[in-house]
């Protein structure tokens, strides 16, 4: 008798227990959720009624015990055709926020057209070739509709720095310290949102494009904001492109940097520390730049 009142009493508390440990678990679960639902949270940009596209940033913040009030906008490279955001965006974002930046990942207008018919793009060239691209445009193909959805993409890159300034408090961040980064086709539209900033509260504070060239033809703004400028040397018509761009910055009289990393040909993304090549230093070398121009 007594041990089965003691069973039942054992019983009695293990369910409450279990019920307690249950109701903890999901209450940790809820604020993870919203701590989650913050730190990523989507805002629409401004777009036309008509337009089927709907432009928007998604806001990765730091831990706030790390935050130190930079944001970097992040702009995905795909071609003007795609959007390589696992890559370019929450992988950066990561990486940004463990170093207390907050990353802002861009969605751009994106062109859905076919290429016009009887269009051919010219040759690649290599990096000798730096005639190919007067005024440091690159753009491999210009046709009507494609630069009308740069020039979109261009317009959704403005407006959210604008979005960002204008929540800077809200997401403790300095005014002053909000720039972009851009992979790719991404890079050329940070190239042409920075070159087209008319007013204050559009003009990043600096620039950085990651092989990524300029997809028109540039005049450098006044004031020019630092540049940053990463890509490998035997990448077929970027690396051209961007060191035609280097050189009408310095022209300008403004401040720039060049990388040209010479072991590979193509486009990269975030890469182990191995030592055994020199692209893969690029992101320490972002944020030893950032660092020394007072933004980290």
């Amino acid at each position: 008798m007594v041990k089965s009142q003691i069973s039942g009493i054992f019983a009695k508390n293990s369910n409450q227990y279990t019920f307690m440990i249950r109701k903890t678990c999901s209450f940790i679960l809820f604020l993870l959720c919203s701590l989650t639902s913050w730190a990523q949270q989507t805002y629409d940009l401004p777009a036309s009624k008509s337009d089927t596209y709907k432009p928007s940033i998604q806001v990765f913040l730091p831990a706030a015990d790390k935050a130190n009030g930079c944001a970097v906008i992040l702009c995905p490279g795909g071609g003007m055709r795609a959007l390589s955001w696992d890559s370019d965006v929450e992988q950066m974002a990561t990486f940004l926020n463990e170093r207390g930046i907050a990353a802002i990942g861009l969605k751009y207008h994106l062109n859905n057209l076919p290429f016009p018919q009887g269009m051919k793009m010219e040759p690649m060239v290599d990096v000798t070739h730096l005639e190919r691209f007067p005024q440091a445009d690159a753009n491999p193909l210009h046709y009507p509709a494609g630069d009308s959805i740069l020039q979109l993409a261009a317009d959704d890159a403005k407006a959210a720095i604008r979005l960002v300034r204008k929540n800077a408090q809200a997401w403790h961040l300095d005014t002053q310290k909000i720039g972009y980064l851009g992979f790719s086709a991404g890079g050329g539209v940070a190239i042409a949102a920075t070159i087209q900033a008319s007013e204050p509260a559009e003009r990043p504070n600096f620039l950085c494009t990651n092989f990524g060239p300029s997809l028109m033809p540039v005049q450098v703004p006044n004031p020019a904001p630092p540049l940053l400028i990463m890509t490998r040397a035997d990448h077929q018509n970027v690396a051209a492109g961007l060191v035609n761009l280097f050189l009408e910055w310095k022209k300008a009289g403004g401040n720039a940097e060049l990388h040209l990393y010479g072991d590979g040909t193509g486009p990269y993304t975030l890469m182990p520390q191995t030592g055994r090549t020199t692209t893969e230093a690029w992101s320490q070398q972002f944020i030893l730049w950032l660092q020394a121009k007072g933004f980290y």
